[in-house]
Order: C-alpha cells, then sequence, then structure tokens
C-alpha cells in the first residue's frame, strides 16, 4: 500500500470544512458551529442592556430637558417668587361670606361670619347607632351620647350632628372612617365683643336669618352686601364705659335691671345703648326672656321728674309763664276729688320757676302745667315724640302708654306734668332732652353712623331762646339741686333726676319698688351729648344713708359715665371758673324779686319780700278752684307778716341740711295718699 501524500493530507484538512458545509455533515457542522453561537448569546444579551440602559439614559436626560424646559419657558420660577414677594405686602382680602359684618363707627367688629365645618349623617347608613355614637362622643365630647343614638337611628336621610367643628375635630371624625358622615361646609355669626351692644346687633338663627336687633332690621341688606360692612353709630368705648357704670349701681343698689343710653344730640346718633341683665351674644339659647328684653326701646316707664322738664319747656314756649317774673304756689296739696298731690319735703311756700326745677315740686309743676291746659300739653308732647313708636332702625320698639285724647283731662295734665299717668321708653327721654338742649330740634335716634359733618333733618319744636334758658335751668338743676352726683368739674353737666313709682299687672302702684333715673346733657355750654341712666327697683344701702332715689343711685352713675366718655370723644374740659362760661349757662334760683303777698292772697304762701306782683303768676290755680274739693289754708290775719324774714332764714337752713336729713319715701307726687306714691327724688 503505498505511503500516504503529506500534501494531499494537508489539502484535504484545508478542504475539509468546506467539504462539510458543502455537503452538510451534522457531526462536523456541530463541532465546528458550537464557539460561534456561544458568541452571538453573549453578543444578544449585551445587545439588551445596551437597549436598556440607552432607554434609561433616555428617560432621565428627557425628564431633565423636560424639567429645564418647565422652569425656564413653560413656568419660569424667579418671577413666581417675585410676585410671591410682593403679595406678602398686600394684605389678603377677607373670606367670602354670606352675610356682611357689623362694625362700630370706628371700624371695630362687632358681628362677623366666619366658615365653619358641619358634620351630618345618613342615618340609613349607619348600621349599629349606638355603636358610632360611642365613638363620636369619644372624639367630639361636647355632644351628648344619647342625643347622637337618636340623631343616627331611623329612616331620615339627613340629620345634623354638630354645626361647627374645628379642623382638628373634622380630622378626628374623618380618622374614624365611619360611613354616613358627612361634611358640609357652611359659616358661623360670631360676636367677638361678646356682651357689649347685645341688643343693639340682636342674633342670628342657625340658618344665618335674623331673629332681632340689626341683624333683624338689615337682613336684607346684610345678606345682598355681603362684601360691604354695615357701619353702625355705636363707639365700642363708650359702650363698654355706660355698661360698666350701669351693672356698679345695680350692684351697688341691689336692683333687678338697669338701663343707659348716650345720644348725639345734634345728630341723634345713638352712642352707647345698654340693658341690663344682658347676655351673651354668641349663646343666645341660653339667655332667659328677661335678657333678651331690652329696657331701652321696649321697657315702658312713668319717667317720673324727669318729665319737668318738658313742662317747663312748654311752658316757656307757649309764653304762658317767665322764668324771671313767674312763681308758682306750692304752700299746699291740691286736692282733685279723692286725690291728693303734694311735695315731698316741700318749701311749704310759693316758688320761683327756677325753684320748681331745683327743689322738684310736683305741686310747682302741677301749677305750670294749668298755665298752658291739657290740649297744649297733648300737643306738646305729641310734637316732641312722647305720643309714637319710635323710629330707630332695631324691630323691638314699644309705643308709649298714654291717655286717649277724649280723655286727656285737667287730672292727667297735672300728673304727667311731673311725669305720672304717663308710660315712655328711656330713648323717648334721651331723644326728647336731646332736642330741648340742642336749640329746639328733634331728630328721630338712629343707630346708623352719619358721614362727618353731615345735618340730619329735624323738626322744630321749641325756639332757640327757650333751648337757651332750659340749658341753664339743667344746669341748676345740678349745681343746686337733687342731680349735684352728676356734675363733673369742667364739663358743665345738665339735667334732672327722676324717681317713680313703679305700677303694678293690675295697676296701682307697687310700694318700695320704684325707678330711679337721670337724664341729662353734656357741656352744656355747647351741648354735644345727652346722656340717660335708669336703675330698676334700687334699694337703700349703709352709704345712702337708706335712700335708694335718683339723686344718690342714678346720677353718680352718670357723672361716673360722663367722666370717663367725655375725653373718649375728644371733649376737652374747661376751666370751671371761666366767668364767661358760667355766665352763659347760669341762673338764680330766684331771678327776680317779687313785691309783698297781694291783697286777699292766703297766708300760707307766705310771700316773699319784693315777691312777683299777682299778675305775674298764673291764675290761682285754675283748674282747681272751681272745684269745691280743693282746701284752702285758712287765712291768718297781718300780724303774720313780720315773720317772713323768718322764710328767707329757713330756706337758707333748708339750702345746706345734710342728705341724710331726707327719708326714704315714695310719697311725692300722689293722686292718692293711700293708692299713687308720689316722685321723691330729695335726695
Amino acid at each position: 500500500m503505498p505511503a500516504p501524500d503529506p500534501n494531499a493530507a494537508l489539502g484535504y484538512s484545508l478542504r475539509e470544512p468546506v467539504r462539510a458545509t458543502r455537503v452538510g455533515d451534522p457531526r462536523l457542522a456541530a463541532r465546528t458551529g458550537q464557539p460561534d453561537l456561544a458568541r452571538r448569546a453573549v453578543l444578544e444579551r449585551s445587545r439588551g442592556r445596551l437597549v436598556l440602559a440607552a432607554a434609561g439614559f433616555g428617560l432621565l436626560f428627557g425628564a431633565v430637558a423636560l424639567k429645564l424646559s418647565i422652569a425656564t419657558v413653560i413656568d419660569p420660577r424667579e418671577p413666581r417668587r417675585m410676585a410671591a414677594r410682593e403679595m406678602a405686602s398686600v394684605p389678603l382680602p377677607d373670606p367670602v361670606t354670606g352675610r356682611a359684618s357689623i362694625t362700630d363707627r370706628n371700624g371695630e367688629i362687632l358681628a362677623v361670619s366666619l366658615p365653619v365645618t358641619a358634620l351630618y349623617a345618613n342615618p340609613r347608613q349607619i348600621d349599629n347607632p349606638a355603636e358610632v355614637a360611642a365613638r363620636l362622643s369619644r372624639v367630639l365630647p361636647q355632644l351628648d351620647r344619647a342625643r347622637l343614638v337618636e340623631r343616627l337611628s331611623g329612616q331620615r336621610q339627613f340629620s345634623y350632628l354638630a354645626r361647627a367643628l374645628t379642623p382638628r375635630e373634622k380630622q378626628a371624625v374623618n380618622d374614624l372612617g365611619i360611613a354616613g358622615l358627612h361634611f358640609e361646609e357652611g359659616e358661623r355669626r360670631y360676636y367677638p365683643q361678646g356682651r357689649a351692644a347685645v341688643h343693639v346687633l340682636g342674633n342670628v338663627d342657625v340658618d344665618g336669618s335674623g331673629l332681632s336687633g340689626m341683624e333683624r332690621y338689615h337682613d336684607e341688606r346684610l345678606r345682598q352686601r355681603p362684601h360691604d360692612p354695615l357701619r353702625t353709630s355705636i363707639d365700642i368705648r363708650v359702650q363698654l364705659a355706660l355698661r360698666d357704670a350701669v351693672a356698679k349701681a345695680i350692684d351697688d343698689y341691689t336692683g333687678i335691671g338697669g338701663a343707659g343710653v348716650v345720644l348725639d344730640v345734634n345728630t341723634g346718633e345713638v352712642v352707647a345703648m345698654v340693658s341690663l341683665p344682658d347676655y351673651d351674644a354668641g349663646d343666645i339659647g341660653a339667655a332667659t326672656p328677661e335678657q333678651r328684653f331690652n329696657r331701652v326701646t321696649v321697657g315702658t316707664y312713668e319717667p317720673g321728674s324727669t318729665f319737668k322738664l318738658l313742662t317747663a319747656a312748654a311752658a316757656l314756649e307757649y309764653g304762658t309763664s317767665n322764668v324771671n317774673t313767674s312763681s308758682f304756689n306750692a304752700s299746699a296739696p291740691i286736692r282733685y276729688g279723692r286725690f291728693t298731690i303734694s311735695d315731698y319735703k316741700g318749701k311749704g311756700r310759693w316758688l320761683s320757676f327756677p325753684e320748681v326745677l331745683a327743689y322738684s315740686s310736683n305741686l310747682g309743676a302741677a301749677h305750670m302745667a294749668q298755665g298752658f291746659g291739657p290740649t297744649r300739653q297733648r300737643e306738646f308732647m305729641q310734637r316732641m315724640g312722647m305720643l309714637s313708636r319710635q323710629a330707630i332702625e332695631i324691630t323691638e320698639t314699644a309705643l308709649p302708654l298714654v291717655p286717649p285724647a277724649n280723655g286727656w283731662r285737667d287730672i292727667n295734665m297735672m300728673t304727667i306734668s311731673f311725669g305720672h299717668g304717663i308710660s315712655v321708653t328711656p330713648l323717648h327721654v334721651a331723644t326728647g332732652i336731646s332736642a330741648v338742649v340742642n336749640g329746639g330740634i328733634l331728630r328721630q335716634p338712629t343707630l346708623l353712623a352719619q358721614p362727618p359733618g353731615t345735618v340730619r333733618e329735624g323738626t322744630r319744636v321749641i325756639s332757640e331762646r327757650t333751648s337757651e334758658t332750659m340749658r341753664r335751668l339743667m344746669r341748676l338743676v345740678v349745681t343746686d339741686g337733687s342731680g349735684k352726683g352728676a356734675d363733673v368739674a369742667g364739663y358743665f353737666v345738665g339735667g334732672k333726676t327722676g324717681t317713680a313709682q313703679k305700677t303694678g299687672p293690675r295697676g296701682g302702684y307697687l310700694p318700695n319698688k320704684r325707678i330711679a333715673a337721670f337724664v341729662g346733657a353734656f357741656p352744656m355750654n355747647a351741648p354735644r351729648y345727652a346722656i340717660y341712666v335708669m336703675v330698676d327697683e334700687p334699694n337703700p344701702n349703709a352709704r345712702s344713708h337708706g335712700y335708694a332715689t335718683a339723686g344718690w343711685v342714678a346720677a353718680p352713675a352718670a357723672g361716673s359715665v360722663i367722666g370717663r366718655i367725655a375725653p373718649v370723644l375728644g371733649l376737652v374740659p374747661e376751666n370751671p371758673t371761666e366767668p364767661s362760661i358760667v355766665q352763659a349757662i347760669s341762673i338764680g334760683l330766684q331771678p327776680g324779686r317779687a313785691p309783698a303777698r297781694p291783697p286777699g292772697a292766703t297766708a300760707a304762701p307766705a310771700a316773699r319780700p319784693g315777691a312777683p306782683a299777682a299778675t305775674a303768676r298764673p291764675a290761682p290755680t285754675p283748674a282747681v278752684s272751681p272745684r269745691p274739693a280743693t282746701p284752702q289754708p285758712t287765712p291768718t290775719t297781718p300780724a303774720l307778716a313780720p315773720p317772713v324774714p323768718m322764710r328767707v332764714t329757713e330756706l337758707l337752713r333748708e339750702q345746706t341740711v345734710s342728705r341724710i336729713r331726707f327719708t326714704m319715701a315714695a310719697q311725692a307726687a300722689t293722686l292718692d295718699a293711700a293708692d299713687r306714691p308720689a316722685d321723691d327724688e330729695a335726695r
């Protein structure tokens, strides 16, 4: 066998793969293709990883590019920061509410609506009311568990559980995860000043509708203009000072209530109005009927001797009396049938016009009213607004209790002259006295703030001359009469006290039940404000030496109010001894000297030296003399004339008697000594 050719073997080996490929020998293909497949698998895995990495980087760079585009093109951050800095210096607008706020004249918020969250339930979706009530009572302990069970039971679809939740309480309820409990966004009325001016503001119900006061009177306006606050004439500083003084007087004399008013005499704006007892405006549900009762506009009381100011103004206006020459018989009681009118601690003599007010003589006021008669008295009272309801911006007002026109007889004229037999509200008295001192213009009171310089329309009720004379007389009552407690140095206070018996539910007068009041104005040289202070059923204390009359109770309270509010209202005290001011507002107790007692006159009047002539006096008891029931003092002989100087001495002594010499009584202005007690206003 020939030897193999090495070249042939080499050639074979070189051609073998080609041959194997061509022939397709599986064994040769398997032996030569395995390394390629492994490499291909590695490449495929690497390719997948590269694709994933590329996609990840693409997303990352895409996100960065998108963020850069937003921050630099779509929504630049730097202008937003600049705008935020600008907005930080601009006050945020008030939250949108459905009811306008109420403020005082200086912008202090008195009532405001704030957004709140209410919690309600659908009882049909509550499976176990007792369990749900137990869980709710743990996070809302102010809710009653038994009431919750009742509200969560039944087939109703809606039931309120809580009206006003705090954000923390809302989150706590939400965390309970109880099906059937839902939240409702709403608003609630808040009164930041608490009890202050509560009878002026009034209240709203749970749905935000006005119930009383200005909330009810201006309900439509408050709803239609929610962004326009309602500005009242109330000054909260004056309101608080007045409330403190009235509350202190009630506490000192253990009264059952009280009232107070401060009016701007030139505009009629009510600067303060207080009625006690009162209540927290935010909790009307706990208020009693007595606390909700507004004594200033609804309470009607006999004004007592404060009405003598209107009697004097009417006499001067009608020209039936003269402040310098007229005098009135206060020496003997007036008897009208079975009724008797008398003075408490009377002087027992003829009194001049100023003395009738200074000594608060019921007899003098009755004789003064006889000069113009019942018809003109009723006309004057109607002109002064004492017979009609006050037109003020709250719904709670009362109509005065007065005799009918055909029943306004002589006896009514005499008793009304000193504030008995007629019942009006404190606001009536304050409004009337404002017209007396402001030059004679009657303006209806208002609770809305007036723009500065506004001149409100009014009705002239008395002349400027009468008003000027009345200011002098009111100042005299404070300096020399029963209103001394109201005087404040530098503010020239003028006014009148009045203590009237209270009537019972079935008529008649209640023993030892009285109204002590003071009405006045300041400063009398240029009146700006009128003030009225009243205490209901005061009782005497040790400091008052057993008295509970207006001179002890109401006048000092009014003086304390004036001392506090006058500087707040921008009034600067004047020199109390300034001659020009003193002369402008002063008048003597006896401005004119009258001649001796006229012939035929009774000796009981004890004519003063230089008393005015008989013609200067009103006709001697014209409405009473025709009646035989009117007794006259027994005439005495002329030999009693020499003691006249003793009467002057007695007068001086009476003027210097200490207050503790007076006794507590209510028999001063009586129509029946046993049934109709009098105006016990002497100190």
